[in-house]
């Protein structure tokens, strides 16, 4: 993953050198910058690229995608069990308040509404995902420390 700090650099050192353009992979994932002059990006399949660009380099274009791969079908058995929570924002999940502590909840603890389930980081600030309705935790969706989107489902609560 790249931070935006890494992407506007990659983005000054196309526009200041004046290079065509510039691709670099990690973690899975790749961004490709073209400067100006550069021939149009490549177009890569991907749910969502992110185009981003920064006032030193306004002719320099940046885009990060993710890693494309085939989803893999769930079981059967894994299909969740009564309501789903989903993520109210777009951050990095967090099972615990610190990473000595346990999580907040595990599958098959009973909840009520208003009980803090996780936490989602979003841009340095924790915020505190609570359950909307009482019942037990059926499922985890997402990984410790894994990111997530709006909308991902996060838990599923049977009433």
């Amino acid at each position: 993953m790249f931070t935006f700090e890494q992407i506007k650099e990659l983005i000054e050192l196309v526009g200041d050198h004046g290079l065509q353009g510039l691709e670099v992979e990690r973690s899975g994932f790749r961004i490709q910058i073209t400067g100006k002059g550069g021939a149009a990006p490549l177009a890569i399949p991907a749910p969502q690229p992110v185009a981003v660009s920064t006032s030193p380099a306004p002719q320099a274009v940046a885009m990060l995608t993710p890693p494309v791969a085939a989803p893999a079908p769930e079981p059967a058995a894994e299909e969740p069990i009564g309501h789903v929570l989903e993520s109210p924002i777009v951050g990095t999940f967090y099972e615990a308040p610190s990473p000595e502590a346990g999580p907040f909840v595990r599958v098959g603890d009973r909840v009520k509404k208003g009980q803090v389930l996780c936490i989602v980081e979003a841009m340095k600030l924790m915020n505190e995902i609570e359950a909307d309705i009482d019942g037990e935790i059926t499922r985890i969706f997402p990984e410790n420390a894994q990111p997530v989107e709006y909308g991902e489902p996060l838990f599923a609560i049977k009433a």
